[in-house]
């Protein structure tokens, strides 16, 4: 099979909700790590690139026509390149690069875009339509996050519990402490503002320029969910679940704007249109899991690829976790026999600090283990989370 690499990848910066990003629609969000990839790359042709793979978790609002076609077209590329938008809801980014090294490890392509985007500020109140006539019962339904349209039969089998009540009972069952759990918050926001302090993640972000009513437009260049702690700021916030529980808004993601973008070619690729192949993927794999634990979805998804790849945990030189919750990544982590502190993982700070747009996130921490490869000169990288409805996925990269 030919081998697939990842040659290029680019980020916004990432929005809080309600924050610098919040006046840009999702689909020109989507543009903007691709129109910065066609910049950066001038000996592409891009009238060659076979498919944009963009993952969304949303597509209820201005991202629902299709919106990785629609940042094909709106970043200039040639009318020809065609785009498909993957929903796998938290792990809808990851599963995009996923998607599109399997593409071309078949030989059905061989150069691609992929990556994913999400506008949660942004995302709509939806309504139902009437049951029948002169039905009074409507009800709008938020899609920022969570259940909506619930199905009867979902309910009764397998519970609708909101992301926060899984987090508590994967602490309970995984028997994570709320002192613990603020521990792995505050690593993640040090982590975050140390690489924020040295310049580290400028090699990955593309400026936004965010128009204004009046005046010059604003350049956004800096993740602004990121927010200076400490212990005991976290061990005063209140549990956002039930008064005796773990989870707060300290220790848990936020809910954020942001896209990302990357280039992935075979080998034959690369040579023609002047890329450099950074890590190969190796593999993907997902799993299922009980939705109301969907936080450890990651555990039998990073045994699974791990077996594909006839490798070990302790082979792995950077592992990027997706910080859903403080709880599940830490019943993750000691579940696979990986120290929560362990510096291989999430240097640079994940989720909890840096903010989870949901189709964006798996894309961020595929091109943030890229990078770590190279600045640590590691063999091996992890990139891997979980997934709402109980799912998990994973990707293994080798530095080339």
């Amino acid at each position: 099979m030919t081998d697939a690499f990842i040659c290029d990848a680019i980020r916004t910066p990432i929005g809080r909700l309600n924050g610098a990003l919040a006046t840009v629609r999702a689909d020109d969000l989507a543009a903007i790590p691709v129109r910065a990839l066609v910049a950066r790359n001038p000996g592409v042709d891009w009238g060659a690139v076979d498919d944009c793979i963009l993952g969304c978790a949303n597509q209820a609002g201005e991202d629902n026509r299709n919106v990785a076609r629609m940042a094909v077209l709106l970043a200039g590329l040639p009318e020809g390149v065609p785009g498909s938008t993957v929903n796998r809801l938290c792990g809808s980014g990851l599963d995009a690069v996923g998607s599109a090294a399997r593409a071309i490890r078949s030989g059905d392509a061989q150069l691609m875009i992929a990556g994913g985007v999400e506008s949660m500020t942004r995302a709509p109140y939806v309504m139902g339509k009437a049951n029948g006539p002169y039905d009074r019962g409507q009800t709008l339904q938020d899609t920022t996050l969570g259940w909506r349209f619930v199905n009867p039969a979902m309910k009764a089998a397998y519970g609708v519990d909101t992301m926060p009540q899984t987090g508590e009972t994967v602490a309970d069952e995984w028997r994570v402490s709320r002192a613990d759990q603020d521990a792995f918050a505050l690593q993640s926001q040090q982590r975050a503002a140390a690489a924020q302090a040295s310049g580290r993640f400028a090699v990955e972000i593309v400026p936004v320029s965010v128009a204004q009513k009046k005046g010059d437009p604003i350049i956004f260049d800096r993740d602004e969910h990121p927010r200076a702690t400490s212990l005991e700021a976290l061990a005063k916030l209140k549990p956002v679940v039930r008064a005796d529980g773990t989870v707060t808004a300290g220790n848990a993601s936020g809910l954020n704007d942001g896209a990302a973008a990357m280039l992935v070619a075979s080998e034959a690729a690369a040579r023609m249109h002047g890329l450099t192949p950074r890590a190969r993927v190796i593999a993907t794999a997902a799993a299922g899991v009980a939705p109301r634990i969907m936080g450890v979805g990651p555990i039998e998804a990073a045994r699974r690829v791990l077996a594909i790849a006839g490798l070990d945990v302790a082979q792995l030189d950077v592992i990027e976790l997706n910080e859903a919750f403080a709880s599940q990544g830490m019943a993750t982590l000691r579940d696979l026999g990986i120290d929560p502190a362990d510096e291989r993982v999430n240097r640079n700070g994940g989720a909890i600090a840096l903010g989870h747009p949901l189709g964006m996130s798996g894309a961020r921490i595929t091109m943030t283990a890229v990078e770590e490869l190279y600045r640590s000169g590691g063999r091996y990288a992890m990139a891997f989370m979980c997934i709402g409805v109980g799912q998990g996925i994973a990707l293994l990269l080798e530095r080339v």
